[in-house]
């Protein structure tokens, strides 16, 4: 059985990160669609066919691009997380202030008082409490 399971995915896609995340969101929306929704029902079919196309796909190359674009979107995600979880972190220590001219941020050290602030971006100079 086994054998012939694997003659048959010869030069098929098989699975990968994008087809383990839409079968996840397929099982989230058929637990939802037993409470009593018969739209996320539907939904979950649509996205198992859709797993199981990709999956069962012969078309290697444009399977590989769609993970990757795939990918790519879930490291900006994630980056962006990151970066929320690292200010969050240094809240306690440091003021984070933007400039006023060109928006970049400056991390400066809590209780120094009034101080001016220099932009290492554009130079400008300006004036906060810290």
């Amino acid at each position: 059985m086994r054998d012939k399971l694997q003659r048959f995915m010869w030069g098929r896609y098989g699975n990968d990160n994008l087809n383990q995340f839409l079968l996840a969101v397929a099982f989230v929306s058929l637990i939802i669609s037993f409470i009593g929704g018969g739209l996320f029902y539907l939904a979950a079919t649509v996205i198992m066919v859709i797993a199981y196309f990709r999956m069962f796909s012969r078309n290697i190359a444009k399977r590989s691009a769609e993970n990757q674009q795939f990918l790519r979107q879930k490291m900006k995600v994630k980056g962006l997380f990151a970066r929320k979880k690292r200010e969050l972190g240094q809240c306690g220590t440091y003021h984070i202030y933007r400039c006023p001219n060109c928006r970049q941020k400056i991390r400066v050290p809590r209780g120094k008082g009034r101080i001016a602030i220099s932009c290492r971006k554009c130079g400008n100079e300006f004036i906060k409490k810290s």
